[in-house]
């Protein structure tokens, strides 16, 4: 190889092969260049030194970007964030079980605690003829990850339905810290009935604290049950002002509750009646459309509605579903015996809704009773006007 002013090179391979590693003083950055130099050499045979050139990367075609699942990108907190609002919105357990079988993503992360966490009461509404042990173990699940709801169904479940009193009663109670209106009712009816026990496990002063705490977050019929219980000195000193208060403020709700219903099937009288209406404000000169009972007590009335009928009554309001736990707990009307109720709520409802235009005087029921049993049972008015105002 020459150079401009004439002078050549010796090549490559005349160079002694000692001589070619040779170390150079000072350092060892020259050392490297030089056996880079000669691995270039050496992979090109002598021949023309040239750095070959990067490779291009080529972009997949189309059809593999398509193929690339953008969902698998997403971050678990994402997809748990929507399954907790869809969860909260849903009309029916069907409704997050489809979402459940979409795929085995969504199947594992719908059963986080977060998400069941977040159950709507409508979510979690199990039909009694659809009751299974995978049921059970939803309600379960949900329940253990704080949903108020959930303890509050699965405990209704289990203290009526299962006969499990002590679990059910505990599940009843841990909805009613975390200030479950419907559950605070359920125990204080629990209390007043001594559900469970026996007669001497009434606990009247209970049942009025427990039915003051539900009214004091709303619940219509703790505020109907408390204005009673006022009205008749019942578990409490008698103060029938404060009652009649509290019966007025129950109405009062009930029918800002009703009132979008109401509105939308029409606002009068015989329309109402015509679609069921519950006139329990007709004091007021108007009625309301009877108003969907909770997905609890639902269950009790499909429950007990498929068993066959036994010494064991049920409360008679529609709406209620209790039933009795022992022979004789709930009240009987006065006047026909023929019907029964848990509470006053219920016998407030029911008369205004069906009993007052039904119930006429039977003399035989008492001395019917009397055979069954010697001890007396408790009774309620049966002209008894359901609001006392």
């Amino acid at each position: 190889m020459r150079t401009r002013r004439g002078l050549c090179y010796r090549s490559i391979d005349d160079v002694p092969e000692k001589k070619r590693r040779v170390s150079v003083a000072g350092g060892g950055r020259s050392s490297d260049l030089l056996e880079l130099k000669m691995r270039v050499f050496d992979g090109c045979g002598g021949g023309d030194v040239h750095p070959r050139k990067r490779r291009r990367t080529v972009a997949p075609p189309a059809e593999a970007a398509a193929d690339f699942d953008f969902f698998d990108g997403l971050p678990d907190d994402i997809v748990l964030f929507i399954l907790s609002k869809l969860i909260s919105a849903a009309s029916s357990p069907s409704d997050f079980i489809n979402v459940l079988v979409t795929c085995k993503r969504f199947n594992v992360l719908g059963f986080h605690p977060l998400v069941l966490s977040r159950a709507s009461p409508r979510s979690l509404a199990v039909r009694a003829k659809n009751w299974s042990e995978s049921a059970h173990r939803f309600l379960k699940s949900c329940a253990d990850s704080g949903n108020l709801e959930a303890c509050y169904l699965l405990g209704m479940i289990r203290f009526y339905c299962l006969q499990n009193r002590g679990s059910g009663a505990s599940l009843m109670a841990k909805a009613a810290m975390g200030s479950h209106a419907s559950a605070l009712y359920s125990l204080a009816v629990i209390q007043f009935n001594g559900s469970g026990g026996t007669k001497n496990d009434k606990d009247l002063r209970a049942g009025v604290a427990l039915c003051a705490r539900a009214a004091f977050l709303g619940h219509v019929d703790a505020l109907r049950e408390l204005g009673h219980c006022l009205q008749d000195g019942y578990g409490v000193r008698q103060n029938v002002a404060e009652g009649r208060r509290f019966l007025v403020q129950a109405n009062a709700r009930e029918l800002a509750r009703a009132l979008p219903c109401w509105l939308d099937n029409g606002a009068g009288s015989a329309h109402a009646h015509a679609h069921g209406a519950c006139p329990l404000l007709s004091d007021f000169g108007c009625d309301v459309p009877a108003t969907e009972g909770h997905p609890a007590n639902q269950f009790l009335g499909e429950w007990f509605a498929e068993r066959e009928e036994g010494e064991l009554r049920m409360c008679s309001h529609g709406g209620c579903g209790r039933p009795e736990t022992r022979r004789h707990e709930f009240r009987r009307c006065s006047v026909c015996g023929a019907v029964n109720y848990c509470s006053r709520a219920c016998q407030a409802l029911d008369w205004k809704v069906r009993h007052k235009a039904e119930c006429a005087p039977m003399n035989g029921w008492v001395e019917e009773e009397e055979e069954m049993v010697e001890e007396e049972e408790p009774q309620v008015e049966g002209d008894v006007n359901g609001d006392g105002v």
